[in-house]
């Protein structure tokens, strides 16, 4: 299914807003969430910056999943490491989050790389086995230094904005009649990253390790006869989606400002972030901004309203999250495959063809 006109310039094909029409869509969407934070309420603002960071996780995930498509099931060892980074240095080392973020990066990439050349002769379900064994690898170790890591009592994660300082003293600054406080700065500074994760997927999906990326989803061998070293794009994907995990790791950390082992490292995370680029739509990077958002807020939404059911109302609230995001992926993996960014897809070409029914 094409998703934009027929380009015949590479400087058309290249360009991220090809027409007017897109440049005012996303000027408009860029007004919309630089005010949200200002009008939204506690609830709604703690799920924005919710949605920025299983944006930028989702990101990651589907540069290895959507763009090169190894089926993964260890994200959440990935999240795991690149939170426990961030409440070590912060707490320990009293280091800012301008320097955790990179720090928790390459840890996490470290790993990721790390476990590559396992992977690199795996597809399918051997691979996913295999990423699914690094998050009981992650938790084990995780476990045995608790001096560290706190063990099962878990840490807190400290948001410095410089040495011992933390990341806002005061709300000193109004914006439209509203204070300027530490989470509205949260929000901005998580917007930022969430921001250089979609443009960096972007560009990356077009570029040429991109095509290769894809050339490797698509028929590994045929790509391998082409010239495309399999090996090294499998490689790099799994590098650059376990920075973008660890990434994601730190801010849910921020976020959360409290982590434990059994909480942050386990297979449920995973499998949400699996839930959310098929909702989304598999190998597109706007499928997995679309379903980070489907999947917070329909997840809240689905917990005020199965609670009033007679026999969900038993079950915990993340029982009842579980319930509803699993019955949601399997009606978009039977309905539409291509998830919501397919959806948005078929609405579009509608209105483009209209009053035209072909």
């Amino acid at each position: 299914m094409p998703t934009k006109p027929l380009s015949v310039r590479y400087e058309d094909d290249l360009r991220l807003f090809a027409s007017r029409w897109r440049q005012a869509g996303t000027a408009l969407l860029v007004l919309a969430v630089l005010v949200y934070p200002l009008r939204a309420s506690s609830l709604w603002l703690t799920l924005g910056t919710e949605i920025l960071v299983f944006v930028v996780g989702a990101v990651g995930l589907m540069i290895l999943t959507g763009f090169t498509g190894q089926i993964s099931l260890g994200h959440a060892a990935f999240i795991g490491i690149g939170g426990y980074t961030a409440a070590i240095l912060g707490g320990e080392f009293g280091i800012p989050f301008w320097l955790v973020i990179p720090a928790a990066g390459l840890l996490s990439a470290a790993v990721g790389l790390a476990v590559g050349p396992f992977a690199l002769r795996l597809r399918g379900l051997y691979l996913a086995i295999v990423t699914l064994g690094l998050v009981f690898l992650v938790a084990h170790v995780l476990r045995s230094f608790p001096e560290w890591t706190g063990g099962l009592s878990g840490i807190s994660v400290p948001m410095l904005w410089w040495f011992d300082g933390p990341v806002v003293s005061a709300a000193q600054t109004e914006i439209l009649g509203t204070p300027l406080s530490a989470a509205i700065q949260k929000f901005y500074i998580f917007l930022v990253l969430a921001v250089i994760a979609v443009l960096f997927a972007t560009n990356l999906r077009r570029s040429h390790t991109g095509r290769a990326m894809a050339a490797v989803r698509d028929r590994d061998v045929a790509a391998a006869v082409m010239g495309v070293d399999v090996a090294r794009t499998k490689y790099v994907a799994f590098g650059v989606s376990s920075f973008l995990a660890g990434v994601a790791g730190a801010m849910f950390g921020w976020e959360a400002q409290f982590l434990t082992i059994d909480a942050t490292v386990n297979l449920i995370i995973s499998i949400e972030f699996i839930a959310i680029i098929v909702i989304g739509g598999i190998g597109t990077v706007v499928g997995a901004v679309l379903g980070a958002v489907a999947f917070v807020v329909l997840g809240q939404l689905a917990d005020a309203l199965l609670g009033e059911l007679p026999l969900l109302s038993e079950l915990s609230s993340a029982q009842r999250r579980t319930s509803f995001q699993a019955i949601l992926v399997a009606i978009f993996l039977i309905v539409e495959p291509f998830g919501l960014y397919g959806i948005w897809l078929r609405i579009k070409f509608y209105f483009m063809a209209w009053p035209f029914r072909y």
